[in-house]
């Protein structure tokens, strides 16, 4: 007996980016998109009440960052694969996710094959790396030659990617509740 398809949840702004995935994984027997969701409080409240086996999260959606939605999810699901798909290059925001809780990160302009070796891979309990981010793990082992964005703290992180996103400092303050100094 075949057990039943890995369940795939997408959180994606983008309804055309969603399609295109389902298409994709369509064509897999043993992975199935089975929800979608196109704003961080959907996908949290769908990823509490609903079993699935891993989340492919986008970075940007238009009412959360992607590393806001990982520290929100962790608590009440810190075994479940997290897969980032973001526009960004992965030399800006990976490393920073990865230690944030992801389990893997991989671009928009993967090959369609990528993305489905990416979801097996963390459906195996292991992490997904492209090659260039073991090249940049690489280096730093060899000496701290990472750009300098990676050297903040994960608060530090999230207020630089709600700066990046056009966010003013008043409305990062009524997001994150640091004072405006700290901000």
């Amino acid at each position: 007996m075949i057990g039943s398809p890995s369940r795939v949840f997408v959180a994606d702004d983008h309804a055309l980016f969603r399609e295109g995935v389902k298409s994709l994984l369509a064509e897999e027997s043993d992975i199935v998109v089975a929800g979608e969701a196109g704003s961080a409080k959907e996908t949290l409240q769908r990823i509490r009440n609903e079993p699935f086996d891993i989340l492919l999260l986008d970075i940007s959606l238009p009412d959360g960052s992607g590393i806001d939605l990982l520290h929100q999810i962790r608590p009440h699901r810190p075994d479940l694969p997290i897969l980032i798909l973001s526009m960004h290059s992965e030399e800006q925001y990976a490393v920073s996710l990865l230690r944030a809780g992801a389990n893997g990160y991989i671009t928009k302009d993967a090959v369609p094959q990528q993305v489905v070796q990416a979801i097996r891979t963390l459906l195996q309990g292991r992490k997904y790396i492209s090659q260039a981010v073991a090249h940049m793990l690489a280096e730093d082992v060899n000496g701290d030659r990472r750009p300098s964005h990676e050297h903040l703290s994960e608060r530090e992180f999230q207020v630089f990617c709600k700066l990046a996103a056009g966010r003013s400092v008043g409305q990062i303050v009524g997001e994150l509740f640091p004072s405006h100094k700290t901000v």
